[in-house]
């Protein structure tokens, strides 16, 4: 343990004669009234001290207490009364010791600082707190400061060989302002100690000699008490009547006696006992009873058995306690059976008349359970069936039934209607491993049918129940679409609350992948590939708005919704949007719905859907082939935010090749993407009318196709051709040369011609 500074040690036992005669009269008062049958010390040694016990491994004379100074005490008189004992640890005097808790309470003086210095006697300003292998309790006891211009200093050792440093301080400017049983500052500070710590010095002081305050508040003072025992009174500020205090030490078996102790694993420790090691100091050790033993676990034999028989809170028996050694146990009378106990079984009547009413109540009672449970299961099943048939007949379940037997002589592909079953075997119930994508209308499963074939299910949030009759119509239009670019529609379930769609499953991911995400192990797309990808686009989109038997708007043309097959095929998805026109309107008004960067403005505007809605938002697909950045993106500048303004912004400044995808653009095929780059900006016009339609849309990216396959032929034989683009009365015409490797040049005939579609708007 540190030691404290030798100034301090030498005053504190010149006080301890002082201590002794002034500890008495609380001592007195403070006796120990616990009576306890078995003997606390060891045989031949005495077990009180004046009115406090001393038991073992504490002791008072040689043999009496554990082979370790820091258990020896000292029986002593107080001056003045020679007929009074009290213990005495170092130069405090011992009140109480407990071996269940393992602490010592003891008497210890305050410190008093008084200005002037004559306004009170017996004044200590500073003081040391600590017993060599004792700790002071961090749980029992605070450090208190009193007065109206006083502080105090506090330093300690901790038991791991660190330092601990504070400070508290007390002010206040009147008595009016202190709080009776408030201690943080204003007449009074408190301080918490720290754990483990064995020894303490602090000294009380005034800040300014209380000079302001000396008429109410002499003096200061500074203490460590135990917690329990102290209550901040604001008349202390005048005078604090007490000149010492208590204050409880921890103390416990170092494990160097386990050395010498013949089984180490107790040491000390005696018969039905066991060893607690210290959570905060591993070094150190208490002894405790086992459960059923009380006593002094530090004596061979101190722990003894507890008769709980004798004291009905102690057992827990209904009729007979039979003690036994650590324990009990509870007997029922004759004729009856049981564990005896109020809190278990108790006792019953042991008649073969009873069992014979308890089994036949226990049957019929399990015939009850069973009848019960096979009702209550027949009508969950019936209830099911019920629910599964409403929701069919809510979902147009009969419509659909009703155009299936009409179409079904008349074409050779028909929507299949699978059961709720089915599915949920699909998808292991729906199994979040089987999830493969989510969106703002739903979520996308993969499973499994019984032939095998692989399905993507689509679980939609949400439907509204107006639109039932539209949604089986879509079904039914969309079943019929038989085109290669587009994710074909198998089936529906309509049993479950929510419509379920079964499309084809494509295996390859999304075009959004391929273009944006580049932490992902797939190749970037070359230039031609992407250019392949939006002519089967643009081309499926005219296929719907035009070509289909009811004409489709699908409402929700983006990256994510273009699928790629094995053979990076584009397959366009996820109709969940889309909407059919009939044949005699070319607008409809809808409630505003899409993703944002790919809504048409003027859609925004009015809430008219047409075709051109459809037509704007491939124009920011294509634009996202030729510059690999996303549509809305909020992490760049704020002037790469909008894809549409950035790229049009670009095209005005005449610097196109800045914003195309690094590493794409060659001398091969830039003029190429360019023209891609003014088609899509005539797709991003403001006003629908002024866009191209999507078959135009598609004409030209399959103009473009052919170019670039003309181009490939040509380089092959070491020969290029070369459009000379030329506008003549609202069209584009071309004349091509074709070079030679040889440096010759000669002009191709028309056959050989790549021919280029007529302009359909100014600007393209």
């Amino acid at each position: 343990m540190g030691r404290p500074t030798e100034t301090l040690i030498r005053l504190t036992a010149v006080k301890i004669i002082v201590i002794l005669s002034a500890a008495f009269v609380v001592a007195s008062a403070t006796t120990n009234a616990t009576v306890t049958v078995a003997s606390q010390a060891l045989p031949g040694c005495d077990e009180w001290c004046g009115d406090v016990r001393i038991p073992y491994p504490f002791g008072m004379r040689e043999g009496c207490y554990l082979n370790n100074e820091t258990f020896l005490l000292q029986c002593l008189s107080p001056a003045g009364s020679p007929n009074s004992l009290m213990p005495v640890l170092g130069p405090n005097i011992i009140t109480n010791i407990s071996i269940i808790t393992g602490e010592i309470k003891l008497l210890n003086r305050v410190a008093q600082a008084c200005h002037p210095p004559d306004t009170a006697t017996d004044v200590f300003p500073d003081m040391v707190v600590g017993i060599p292998n004792y700790t002071i309790s961090h749980t029992k006891n605070k450090f208190v400061v009193i007065g109206c211009d006083t502080f105090a200093i506090v330093s300690g050792n901790v038991v791991d060989g660190q330092s601990f440093q504070s400070g508290c301080l007390a002010l206040c400017d009147n008595i009016g302002t202190v709080k009776d049983g408030a201690c943080s500052g204003s007449g009074c500070c408190q301080l918490d100690l720290p754990s483990g710590l064995d020894s303490m010095v602090f000294e009380v002081a005034s800040l300014t000699n209380h000079t302001n305050v000396s008429s109410f508040n002499p003096c200061g003072y500074a203490f460590v008490t135990e917690r329990d025992s102290f209550d901040f009174s604001s008349k202390y500020i005048r005078n604090f009547p007490e000149k010492i205090v208590p204050v409880v030490l921890d103390w416990a078996i170092s494990n160097d006696t386990c050395v010498t102790a013949k089984n180490k694993t107790n040491c000390v420790c005696g018969k039905n006992s066991t060893k607690v090691d210290l959570l905060d100091d591993p070094s150190r050790y208490r002894c405790q009873c086992l459960d059923g033993f009380e006593g002094n676990p530090y004596l061979p034999d101190g722990c003894q058995d507890i008769d709980e028989c004798k004291d009905d809170n102690l057992n827990d028996c209904r009729f007979e306690c039979v003690n036994t050694i650590g324990s009990y146990t509870c007997n029922c009378p004759e004729d009856f059976k049981g564990d005896g106990k109020r809190q278990g079984d108790g006792c019953t009547r042991n008649s073969k008349s009873f069992v014979q009413i308890i089994v036949g109540v226990t049957v019929g009672f399990t015939v009850l359970v069973i009848g019960s449970a096979w009702l209550y299961l027949g009508y969950k099943k019936w209830k099911f069936l019920k629910l599964k048939e409403k929701f069919f007949e809510k979902n147009g379940g009969l419509m659909l039934q009703q155009h299936l037997s009409q179409w079904q002589a008349s074409t050779d592909h028909m929507v299949r209607i699978f059961t709720k079953e089915d599915l949920d075997k699909a998808t292991n119930k729906y199994d979040d491993s089987a999830v493969v994508g989510k969106g703002g209308f739903g979520t996308v499963y993969k499973g499994v049918l019984d032939d095998g074939s692989v399905v993507a299910i689509k679980k939609s949030k949400l439907v509204d129940q107006s639109q039932t009759d539209q949604f089986i119509n879509e079904v039914i239009v969309l079943s019929q679409i038989n085109h290669r670019n587009v994710v074909k529609l198998l089936g529906c379930c309509l049993e479950t609350e929510v419509p379920l769609l079964v499309y084809e499953f494509i295996s390859n991911g999304t075009l959004y992948e391929y273009v944006h995400d580049k932490t992902n192990d797939r190749n970037s797309l070359s230039w031609e590939a992407r250019l392949r990808i939006a002519a089967e686009t643009a081309g499926v989109i005219s296929y719907l708005h035009s070509s289909a038997s009811t004409p489709i708007i699908h409402r929700d043309i983006k990256t994510t919704n273009i699928l790629l097959d094995h053979n990076y095929t584009a397959k366009v998805s996820d109709f969940g949007a889309s909407k059919l026109v009939p044949m005699d309107q070319t607008q409809l008004s809808t409630m505003v719905q899409g993703t944002l960067g790919y809504l048409d403005p003027e859609y925004l505007l009015t809430s008219e859907l047409t075709e051109k809605s459809d037509v704007y938002s491939f124009g920011i697909v294509l634009l996202e082939l030729i510059t690999g950045k996303k549509a809305v993106s909020f992490e760049g500048p704020e002037a790469e935010r909008n894809l549409a303004m950035y790229v049009m912004c670009a095209m005005k400044e005449n610097r196109l090749e800045e914003v195309v995808e690094k590493g794409m653009a060659t001398k091969a095929n830039i003029e190429q993407i360019k023209e891609a780059a003014k088609l899509a900006t005539t797709c991003l016009r403001i006003k629908g009318e002024e866009r191209p339609s999507m078959k135009e849309v598609a004409t030209d990216l399959e103009g473009l196709r052919g170019l670039n396959e003309a181009n490939e032929k040509l380089e092959s034989k070491g020969e290029t051709m070369v459009g000379i683009w030329v506008q003549s009365d609202g069209a584009l015409e071309s004349t091509s040369k074709q070079f030679s490797a040889s440096g010759s040049t000669n002009i191709v005939d028309d056959s050989m011609k790549v021919h280029i579609l007529p302009l359909i708007h100014n600007g393209r």
